[in-house]
């Protein structure tokens, strides 16, 4: 390597750290696949992972949370809805209030909660299969405000049990928070952002440049190995980019920000080039560009309605057709560049797209950054609005014939960048808890993060050396579940809460506790 070689290598990875100002490295003191901990360059074994109580090690279960977010705001609640809970990522940036990947049900009630560590965000946060199994997967790390990422990717089982962690194994790389697709071959599709000195001059940015490369993966989970790696930079020229370089040599070149990959029906890739406001379909062992929709370089003409621009989360729905999250805008909202949700079909024979159908929400917002959609099992599609100045963390559901069925806001105005409703029954391997915030309220919570069974809670009191009797019962309402103590079992030596089913058999109970250490615990 020449020695200007090795400066400009330099100054692109200490220009991505000037950009991402807010990020440290989680990669360095990952868990390795098989869960051992890697060794710092210099030979010193990082901070634990989950030193801080939030990022977690292969075995590590994530049932402890006992503050509980504040709850979804439900506003359109019809029937023709889908079954299913909801998982979102709320972010804040600074954070104001706790964050991280939770589950809520229907009526926006928080069901787990997985608290990260402040400044950091989690994303993609979904229900997939792995070894034949559901799991829970998502990323975490920290992120910036040029929609770059860095972190981890975890995969957790029906007890919250870390079972697997992802990342790129290239050196010095991160993995992006864009995407984290299990497959059905025991592998995962990840994106990682890297940095290139490049000539940007032929495209009006300094010779002496840096360019971000846009890196989709395919990793062996159990192994960790790398068995497929697709270079934007060697398929996609960077003057089919919509977006201009800096004249500032130390300000990377973000060319394409790929921000989603999906399977097509034939197996081939689905990527979507943010920045040329484009997808591409990709041969998935050559990783030749099979074909390229919209933007200024597309393969096929469009028809009218077809256009998009600075698209998210493209899916194949089969018949040629794909689902584009289409933003329509960047950075400013428009009047007249509603975000949709598109279907289109292409006709590779013939070099034709067309609209099929979309959906607007009834607000006709517009959301510059983020956003995906989810064909749902009754035919519903569940959209997650992304965010922009007036959008706010909106997430609905609409039915074949656009009729919106369901419609709601994050906790406290935060976005998710993908949000899904799914099927999910997790069984902790921790007990329920009891615990009192203010003993002179009289008022007990029963406490158990991730149960998704349970129906009702029974409270039980007795005295010191008698058996415990029911004293009164409450609906579930979210994993912290308030009881009020009647009068009559409020000089109750001792203390117990058993989560009951539908049906009203115990499923757990709490251990028995002496009235006055409940009422010193903390809710």
């Amino acid at each position: 390597m020449t020695q200007k070689l090795r400066a400009l290598t330099a100054i692109a990875a200490t220009a991505v750290l000037a950009v991402a100002s807010n990020i440290s490295d989680p990669a360095q003191s990952a868990p390795a696949a098989d869960g051992s901990t890697p060794r710092a360059a210099d030979g010193s074994t990082p901070r634990a992972a989950n030193d801080s109580g939030a990022r977690a090690a292969v075995g590590d279960v994530l049932t402890s949370a006992v503050e509980e977010p504040s709850p979804i705001d439900v506003r359109v609640r019809r029937s023709g809805r889908a079954e299913g809970e909801l998982f979102i990522t709320p972010q804040a940036l600074p954070a104001t209030h706790p964050v991280g990947p939770q589950i809520a049900d229907d009526q926006g009630r928080p069901i787990w909660f997985h608290k990260l560590p402040e400044g950091y965000v989690s994303t993609d946060f979904r229900v997939q299969e792995y070894r034949g199994e559901k799991v829970l997967t998502w990323w975490e790390g920290k992120a910036t405000n040029t929609g770059m990422g860095t972190g981890i990717a975890y995969i957790a089982n029906e007890n919250y049990e870390i079972i697997a962690t992802v990342q790129t194994p290239d050196p010095g790389q991160v993995m992006d928070m864009h995407e984290f697709l299990l497959t059905d071959e025991g592998t995962a599709l990840i994106i990682s952002y890297q940095p290139v000195p490049y000539d940007l001059s032929p495209v009006g940015g300094p010779k002496d440049g840096i360019v971000i490369n846009s890196v989709v993966q395919e990793i062996d989970i159990a192994t960790g190995e790398k068995l497929m790696n697709w270079s934007a930079l060697e398929h996609v020229p960077l003057n089919h980019s919509d977006v201009q370089p800096s004249p500032e040599r130390n300000r990377p070149y973000d060319y394409l920000h790929v921000n989603s990959v999906g399977i097509d029906t034939d197996g081939n890739l689905l990527i979507s080039g943010n920045a040329a406001s484009t997808v591409y379909k990709v041969d998935r062992e050559t990783g030749d560009v099979i074909w390229r929709l919209g933007g200024r370089n597309s393969d096929f003409r469009l028809g009218v309605g077809v256009r998009f621009m600075w698209q998210h989360d493209v899916q194949a729905v089969g018949n040629n057709t794909y689902r584009v999250f289409d933003n329509a805008n960047k950075g400013t909202e428009r009047a007249g560049y509603e975000s949709r949700v598109a279907w289109i079909r292409v006709d590779p024979a013939r070099g034709r797209a067309e609209l099929v159908r979309q959906q607007v929400h009834p607000d006709l917002m517009s959301a510059t950054l983020e956003g995906g959609s989810q064909a749902l099992g009754n035919g519903n599609t569940f959209v997650s609005w992304g965010k922009s100045v007036a959008v706010k963390g909106r997430i609905s559901e609409f039915t074949r014939n656009g009729r919106m069925v369901y419609d709601a806001t994050l906790p406290d105005g935060d976005s998710s960048y993908r949000a899904y409703r799914l099927d999910w029954e997790g069984e902790p391997l921790t007990k329920p808890q009891l615990l009192v915030g203010d003993a002179a309220s009289n008022v007990v919570h029963a406490n158990w993060n991730g149960a998704s069974d349970v129906a009702r809670w029974r409270l039980l009191a007795g005295p010191a050396d008698g058996d415990l009797k029911p004293v009164t019962t409450a609906a579930w309402d979210g994993f912290d579940t308030p009881l009020t103590v009647p009068a009559a079992a409020r000089d109750a030596d001792r203390l117990q809460v058993q989560a009951l089913d539908a049906r009203g058999k115990v499923i757990a109970a709490s251990p028995v506790t002496p009235a006055t250490e409940a009422a010193a615990g903390e809710n």
